[in-house]
């Protein structure tokens, strides 16, 4: 299980549920968030998140371009869990020609998604 989580998202509540739902699904582990994706953009390299939980629609700079500095930074290591109120298949099918963009999930998180995408990816710190 991964041991550190960064969450991107720029509602302040999806972040506290989703950081919630992580704490009490996967224990011990850090969660940090931010509503500011160029904050966390930052924080990349200091933090090593072992995940990045990333909405695609915020201002200022958008879950695409968060994906596209990566790929262009070459920080494609770290890996990617979009998860957005998107549910068009066009986006899906964008997300997932990043290569470190592991999945394409709605809102909400919730637990079941959250067991079943750690068990099926086996990610680990």
């Amino acid at each position: 299980m991964p041991k550190k989580v960064m969450l991107v998202d720029d509602m302040e509540i999806a972040n506290f549920i989703s950081k919630k739902i992580i704490q009490n699904t996967l224990g011990d582990v850090e969660v940090y968030d931010f509503t500011s994706p160029k904050l966390a953009y930052e924080q990349i390299e200091e933090i090593h998140p072992d995940i990045i939980l990333l909405d695609l629609n915020m201002p200022v700079m958008d879950g695409w371009a968060f994906l596209e500095r990566m790929q262009a930074e070459n920080k494609q290591d770290y890996k990617v869990l979009i998860l957005t109120s998107s549910t068009s298949e066009v986006d899906k099918e964008k997300g997932m020609q990043f290569s470190n963009v592991l999945n394409f999930c709605s809102k909400p998180l919730n637990k079941e998604l959250l067991v079943s995408f750690f068990l099926t990816e086996k990610l680990s710190a």
